[in-house]
């Protein structure tokens, strides 16, 4: 039985992962920020640790946990939880832009390097990241939040090709607009000025099984896919950064 281990799982698209992976036959061990959403995941009979990703200790502590419970044989980690921070770069402090960074960003790079030596040792492995269509374009008031999916997007190129001559490969999810609870917990900078999604996006909206068939590929492919595009949107975003001129682009996002 493969292992993976999976951050995120009070909700959204991290706890749906754990009960599909655990169904599909995979040991999920899931990890969660607050006391009532752990005793939760345990009462549904997950493995869970409690892992707050703003806390370097509480890393590196969630990673001898889970090295222990696994022996040292983990197949797979999926780096998911994530939150936003959203407003007008004007709006954001320091304080919160390094927040944004430290949940996002910089307690990944701390746990996958804690984790990664397991994998080598085994001579397989899979890191998989959940991203975003605005780690792809960057749109008014989700600078922060961007800006941490970008250098995700980054790390993650580096990380594929440092480890290109292993069995280790490292994945991107880039999720477009989808059922969860993640606006409903963005941090809004503007109270005032709240940033939401443009009316549109809701003809695109899926459900979060959507990620589902692109987290089993990137999971059990001999040859993973490097990015796994959700949504319509998200595709066309791609294509658009990658063929239309910037000021186009410009206009076409600044008028969402």
């Amino acid at each position: 039985m493969k292992s993976i281990f999976i951050t995120g799982c009070s909700s959204g698209i991290g706890l749906l992962a754990a009960k599909a992976l655990k169904e599909r036959g995979y040991r999920v061990i899931a990890s969660c920020r607050k006391q009532h959403d752990y005793e939760e995941l345990v009462t549904q009979g997950f493995e869970t640790i409690l892992l707050d990703l703003d806390d370097a200790n509480s890393v590196i502590e969630a990673a001898k946990h889970v090295l222990t419970l696994t022996d040292n044989k983990l197949y797979a980690l999926f780096n998911n939880a994530g939150f936003g921070v959203y407003g007008k770069l004007s709006s954001i402090s320091r304080k919160q832009l390094e927040a944004q960074f430290s949940t996002n960003f910089f307690a990944i790079h701390q746990l996958t390097q804690l984790l990664l030596p397991a994998m080598l040792s085994q001579g397989e492995g899979r890191i998989i990241q959940t991203s975003s269509i605005v780690g792809i374009i960057a749109t008014p008031g989700r600078g922060a939040y961007s800006a941490s999916k970008y250098a995700l997007e980054a790390w993650s190129d580096t990380m594929r090709l440092e480890l290109a001559n292993t069995n280790i490969k490292v994945c991107l999810i880039e999720p477009g607009p989808l059922k969860t609870n993640f606006s409903s917990n963005v941090e809004q900078t503007e109270q005032n000025h709240e940033v939401k999604n443009p009316p549109i996006a809701k003809r695109f909206t899926l459900p979060p099984e959507a990620v589902l068939p692109k987290l089993y590929h990137a999971l059990e492919a001999k040859s993973p896919k490097v990015r796994y595009r959700v949504t319509f949107v998200t595709i066309l975003a791609a294509i658009g950064k990658r063929l239309l001129p910037d000021k186009l682009m410009d206009k076409i996002l600044a008028s969402k």
